[in-house]
């Protein structure tokens, strides 16, 4: 599903040069993943964990053709980004790939319902339902992460934790092969961040959806299938969860535990 092979992504700086630097562009360059090879099968559930500054999200931003690397390739479904323009990176992010933020990014203007029909309306004429057919997919999935009584309530009216149930479902508007979440509960309780990850990691299961995490959170990394370390830049190791389901079930039977430690820095 998803294949990146030796991914370097660097940004310039101004900086003094560094004596040790092999030219005066290197120098200049802040190099934030170096040389990362990883590999994502299709209905896997895998976790990117590592400390603020590891390159997790910039790692994200690369898997799902949101940025272009500097060096090394991302092939999704065996496509490779790189021989794709904008458009068509664009187009194949709206048609099979669902996305989950930290920040919501809920559109204000909109109910619930009219944010979860977003996706839809982007996709193109040949795969777009009809408005009939789009209103009741949006309408079921609000159902399906319970807020069915909440429909046409707005973002401002909607606790952190409603207004994340509702990115879930936008998530899985159109269908995604694909789901990328960054930080889904880094900006909720424990209690209620452990009850979004239960609803994301259901809808997955139902779906078959390949699901990618960012976090920080290691009680919700041990209810991946795999977990990447990633520090520095660089993939420190990649661990297989033995028991990934029974995690899930400890989480959803035990929503009032301590909230768990972070990897370290």
């Amino acid at each position: 599903m998803i294949v990146a092979r030796h991914l370097v992504q660097r940004y310039s700086r101004s900086t003094e040069r560094d004596p040790n630097a092999a030219s005066a562009a290197d120098a200049r360059a802040l190099t934030v993943l170096d040389g990362i090879d990883l590999e994502v099968e299709q209905g896997e559930v895998v976790v990117i964990l590592g400390p603020s500054g590891s390159g997790k999200t910039t790692l994200l931003g690369l898997l799902a053709g949101l940025d272009r690397p500097t060096e090394g390739e991302v092939e999704l479904a065996g496509v490779a980004l790189s021989s794709l323009d904008e458009d068509a990176r664009a187009r194949l992010r709206a048609e099979r790939i669902g996305f989950v933020f930290q920040s919501f990014h809920l559109l204000p203007t909109l109910t619930a319902l009219e944010n979860v029909l977003v996706p839809l309306e982007l996709l193109p004429p040949e795969r777009a339902p009809a408005p009939s057919e789009a209103r009741a997919r949006a309408r079921d999935l609000l159902e399906r992460v319970g807020l069915g009584d909440r429909l046409h309530h707005y973002p401002a009216q909607l606790s952190g934790g409603e207004q994340q149930r509702v990115g879930i479902a936008r998530a899985f508007a159109n269908d995604p092969v694909l789901l990328f979440a960054d930080e889904p509960t880094g900006n909720l309780d424990r209690e209620t961040g452990d009850e979004i990850a239960s609803l994301l990691f259901a809808l997955n299961e139902q779906r078959g959806t390949t699901l990618v995490i960012v976090t920080h959170d290691l009680a919700l990394a041990r209810r991946a299938h795999r977990v990447v370390h990633l520090a520095g830049g660089h993939i420190e190791r990649i661990e297989r969860v033995v028991d990934p389901d029974g995690a899930r079930a400890c989480a959803a039977s035990a929503p009032g535990d301590p909230p768990s430690g972070e990897a370290p820095a």
